[in-house]
């Protein structure tokens, strides 16, 4: 396009020396018109060839005043640019409302109510979890987890709601299972344990004592223990069984409000949790947790990833469906998006200003050049070709005047 606008400018300079020597030698008149056309060519071309050069660079290499403008101008350009999208494009108002005329929330939902859609977006969630979880250094997890689990064990007093839980059980009689299991099991140990009933007896009584009674006593202790463990395991209202629901209900009450059982509660608590097996058990957590996720998201047939897809879909479903809810996921990224260009918008904004400053300036002038440099070139074609009409028609009006 150089090539061209130049040679625009080199046939109105050969027309109009040819028109000078011909009038010279005697021309008839209208090679004047043609001279006149072409002497105002020279004078466009020259003039829009200088304009468009000034642009990039210093026309001849002179020190031209004002020229050379976008490699001088280039951090004011950027600057001038970055606070022109952050006016007119990044304004609160104009961001707000393309994002409801694009129907976000319609949209998002349309496509991710199709169960591939789902998938996809359920394989690339499992993917980033799976990079999260592997660059994390297990030791410093497990320490963190050590800390933060202990931490708050230790800061919670386990008496009163541990109180509160077993007043909740006793109130609605879940406890009787356990205390039927509990007399079930001690009425199978006493029946399988009559040698263990004999030998007691037997080392406790006298040793002066006849070993056929010491036999006659320890089977009438083992028959009595054995019938009253069965009256227990066999009659809701046995006494035995009354006594351990008031001494449940007692110490539930006093887990709650009685001091010194709330401090041996405390002293307990201290016990387990300083227990290496509990800091080893606490320590290990993340490791059974990581193999979970891990194998969980890199399985695509895991309930985990199943439970994901399906629920993006339904997801998916309702935002297309459900008008109020699409109105509200609509208002939650108009908010996200007007806080972000609210409060972040100077720092995107310098994303461009910081980009500009950083080029070169010969670098930045030639981009822009290569960029609109031809349309540039056509300013001198039509300086040309408009220079030689206009001064067709100044030495016409001039030849009429005179």
């Amino acid at each position: 396009m150089k090539l061209i606008a130049t040679g625009f400018l080199v046939a109105a300079t050969l027309v109009f020396v040819a028109a000078q020597l011909w009038l010279a030698r005697g021309g008839p008149d209208w090679v004047g018109y043609v001279r006149a056309a072409a002497e105002a060519g020279m004078v466009g071309a020259l003039a829009d060839w200088f304009a468009v050069t000034a642009l990039f660079r210093r026309p001849l290499g002179l020190p031209i005043p004002h020229t050379a403008i976008i490699p001088t101008k280039k951090d004011m350009i950027g600057d001038s640019l970055g606070d022109f999208i952050g006016t007119n494009f990044l304004a609160e108002e104009v961001v707000r409302d393309k994002l409801r005329r694009t129907e976000l929330a319609r949209r998002v939902g349309g496509w991710l109510s199709e169960p591939v859609n789902a998938e996809r977006v359920t394989a690339e969630l499992a993917t980033a979890v799976r990079g999260a979880v592997t660059v994390l250094r297990d030791e410093d997890v497990q320490d963190v987890l050590e800390q933060v689990v202990a931490r708050q064990l230790m800061k919670q007093q386990w008496g009163p709601p541990l109180g509160r839980v077993l007043s909740g059980v006793l109130s609605d009689g879940t406890h009787h299972k356990m205390v039927d299991l509990v007399c079930d099991r001690a009425f199978d140990w006493v029946r399988g344990n009559h040698d263990l009933v004999m030998r007691v007896v037997s080392d406790h009584a006298p040793t002066w004592s006849p070993k056929f009674v010491d036999e006659l006593i320890a089977d009438k202790v083992f028959s009595e223990v054995l019938a009253f463990s069965w009256a227990v395991k066999v009659d809701p209202e046995h006494p035995m069984r009354k006594a351990i629901d008031k001494f449940l209900i007692e110490f539930a009450g006093d887990l709650q409000t009685d001091e010194s059982t709330i401090e041996r509660a405390e002293q307990i608590k201290h016990q387990i949790v300083a227990h290496p097996d509990v800091q080893k058990f606490i320590g290990k957590a993340w490791t059974t947790v990581k193999t979970m996720i891990l194998d969980a998201a890199a399985d695509p047939s895991s309930a985990l990833r199943r439970r994901v897809a399906d629920g993006l879909a339904a997801v998916g479903r309702r935002l297309t469906t459900d008008p109020e809810f699409r109105a509200k996921m609509d208002g939650w990224v108009e908010e996200a998006a007007g806080y972000v260009v609210r409060h972040y918008r100077a720092e995107i904004t310098t994303l461009i200003t910081d980009t500009v400053s950083r080029w070169d300036a010969e670098e930045t002038s030639r981009k822009v050049e290569l960029q609109v440099g031809r349309d540039l070139q056509f300013i001198r074609i039509n300086g040309t070709v408009v220079g030689s009409l206009a001064g067709l028609v100044i030495y016409a009006v001039s030849q009429f005047i005179t």
